[in-house]
């Protein structure tokens, strides 16, 4: 039998545990190293944190301790921080170590941000041997593979919609709810839809703009922002805190890409604290609307199966399940970064095969 894929978990918050679990359970992959950010964690067993038997294997926070351990790759999730390449440095020095990087936290598509962001990340991908990718639900999944797919039902496309809908009323992190989600803002004294919060999102989710233009065999010409947000009519209670009346309570974070061909790609993110406030949504997590010939319509949605558990686990379970399928394809790829293909999506030219 070959050896087991010897991998590193790099962060362990809600997402980093569940996937601490899964490779501690997988019976192909040997857990040999955990980097955490917080001083409680470090020198704990790994099997603790993520409530299983012992695994000898002690977390540190000591990034020069991971960069010596001899893995394969390295399961990447931290929170997605500001600025948007804050990150940049220590996966880089992840992949010139030789280490295979799958993050979940962005490099899904780095070509998006121009030669000077992505030359250190191909730099350490060259000096290694190793390559990068970002995976994930949305983005990595949704977008990329699921929607192009469907594109090859088409012979024309005139616009392309996905819309997404998070409920987060159950999500308990005051640092993620009133932070990175921006609820609880006061419009009148912070425009959370102009700000670094902006910014942050765009850099995120322009990657799954420019690489959904690569799949259809396209280009974005410019990207177009219409956010906005929606006020609590009244003090909205969440296990991370309350939401007074007035202030943020939704975000909708949305982006229109005209590509090249002129098909326009409508990007919508809804993160809401109460879905009763917007009627108007789809019943899916995730609603698909590609208009052309034919139109074709998709709802995706992610449940959680246990009425006991988080209702956020089911998209964090599926989030790292998406990430560890992609383990063997990534160790197979040539150095640099690497982005799944999508079954074949609409072209508006054939080509030969390659």
């Amino acid at each position: 039998m070959p050896r087991p894929i010897r991998v590193i978990q790099w962060a362990t918050g809600a997402m980093g545990r569940t996937a601490l679990r899964r490779i501690i359970d997988h019976p192909d992959l040997e857990l040999v190293g955990v980097y955490v950010y917080s001083p409680k964690k470090a020198g704990r067993d790994a099997g603790e944190i993520a409530k299983r038997p012992a695994t000898g294997v002690i977390c540190t926070g000591d990034i020069d301790r991971i960069l010596a351990l001899d893995a394969d790759v390295v399961i990447h999730t931290p929170r997605i921080t500001l600025p948007y390449d804050a990150m940049n440095a220590d996966v880089a020095r992840l992949l010139a170590s030789g280490k295979n990087v799958i993050s979940t936290a962005g490099f899904h598509y780095p070509e998006a941000h121009g030669a000077d962001y992505v030359a250190p990340l191909l730099l350490a991908c060259a000096e290694g041997g190793t390559t990068l990718t970002g995976l994930g639900v949305n983005p990595g999944f949704v977008v990329e593979r699921l929607t192009l797919a469907a594109t090859g039902l088409c012979h024309e496309i005139e616009r392309i919609t996905i819309s997404e809908t998070v409920d987060a009323s159950a999500m308990a992190s005051a640092d993620f709810v009133f932070g990175l989600m921006g609820f609880g803002a006061d419009p009148a004294r912070n425009d959370i839809t102009q700000g670094p919060l902006a910014a942050l999102y765009t850099s995120l989710f322009s990657e799954v703009l420019y690489l959904a233009a690569h799949g259809l065999n396209d280009a974005v010409a410019k990207i177009t922002p219409a956010h906005e947000v929606t006020t609590a009519p009244r003090d909205i209670v969440l296990p991370a805190g309350t939401i007074p009346a007035g202030t943020v309570a939704a975000t909708r974070w949305r982006w229109i890409a005209t590509l090249a061909s002129g098909i326009d790609l409508t990007l919508s993110i809804l993160w809401t604290a109460d879905p009763a406030l917007h009627p108007e949504q789809g019943l899916g997590h995730w609603n698909v609307h590609i208009e052309g010939r034919p139109n074709v319509r998709l709802t995706l949605a992610i449940d959680e199966g246990d009425p006991t558990a988080p209702p956020a686990r089911a998209l964090t379970d599926a989030t790292i399940a998406v990430a560890i399928a992609g383990i063997p394809a990534v160790l197979a790829a040539t150095p640099g970064f690497f982005a799944f293909p999508a079954p074949t999506p609409f072209h508006a030219r054939l080509e030969p095969a390659t």
